[in-house]
Parts: C-alpha cells; structure tokens; sequence
C-alpha cells in the first residue's frame, strides 16, 4: 500500500467484506443464555455480472417452453424469460425460485441451470422435470406446455419400435 493507502480495489472489497458482515450480524437474535442464534432471514448476495452467453447456449434459449406448465401431482412451474437478460429464465415452483441459463447438454434435451441452488431444468420433446442436484432428488415431473402434450400424446398413440425389434439391415460387403 503506498503513503498507507490502500488502493480503490482493495477499498471496495474489503467494504463489502464489512458490509456482509454486518449483514449477517444484524440477521441473528440473542438467546437468553448469551448465544447468538440466527433467524430464517435470507441473505441476499451482491448482483453478480451475467456471465455472457455463447452463441450454443443463445440457441438452446431459443427452444425453451414458457409459461405456466402443469406437472403431475397437481404442481406448476412458471418458467418466464428474464427481459433484463436475453437467454436467462425465473422459474418457480411453489415458494423455490431460481434463476436459469441454459448449459450445453451432450444428449441433446434442453437444460437450464442453477447452479449456486442446485436446479436443474430439463426440457425433452414430451414433458419436462424439475431437479435439486444438491438434494439429489426430482422437484418436479411430468410438467409439460401444450407442445409437449400434443407430442407425449402422438407417442402414445403412435410409439416407437422397441430398439431389438428394428430390422438390421444387410451388411454390404
């Protein structure tokens, strides 16, 4: 530190170091016994930049069903594009709310993420689904746009052949 300044980056962080401390120290409540204990308050953290999409991830945004989608067990997701940010999304389900982008999936389905809470939002032809990675179980399944529907109802109606009933066909030789 020259003259013992510190310099403007080092101001700032360390500002906002002592900006969350006391945050959280004002979020706590003292129990009779002296300890400190703290309340469900949720902390929010300092905006964070968007990280840029590329122009694979801008595409997969593109594709993604919107709207309120009703899921099984009587549950709804609303999945909205966020207007401040092209290609990121606000899904909700019940009182969980998370912000998604979408990630690259090598299967091809359309995945949203978030990562900091764990959701995962995959999307396929017939239904999507709703997970918590850091839970590791399902949130959400069997929700589907009308889209879906019309496609999870012509599988129905007309379904694939099973993979060992395809005729192979003759090797060339």
């Amino acid at each position: 530190m020259p003259n013992g300044h510190a310099t403007p980056l080092l101001r700032h962080a360390l500002f906002a170091c002592l900006a969350g401390s006391a945050l959280i120290a004002s979020a706590g409540a003292w129990a009779q016994d002296g300890s400190r204990k703290v309340r469900n308050v949720q902390v929010r953290a300092a905006a964070v930049p968007d990280a840029p999409l590329n122009e694979a991830e801008l595409a997969i945004a593109a594709n993604v069903y919107v709207g309120q989608l009703p899921c099984e067990l009587g549950q709804t997701v609303a999945l909205q594009p966020d207007p401040e940010a092209p290609g990121y999304f606000h899904l909700q389900l019940k009182e969980h709310r998370y912000r998604v982008r979408p990630v690259v999936s090598s299967t091809g389905a359309v995945r949203l993420e978030d990562k900091a809470q764990g959701a995962v939002w995959i999307q396929l032809s017939n239904k999507s689904m709703l997970m918590n990675q850091k839970q590791g179980r399902r949130m959400a399944d069997e929700c589907a746009g009308p889209v879906q529907r019309a496609t999870a109802e012509h599988l129905r109606n007309n379904p694939m052949p099973h993979l060992l009933d395809v005729a192979q066909t003759p090797r060339r030789e």
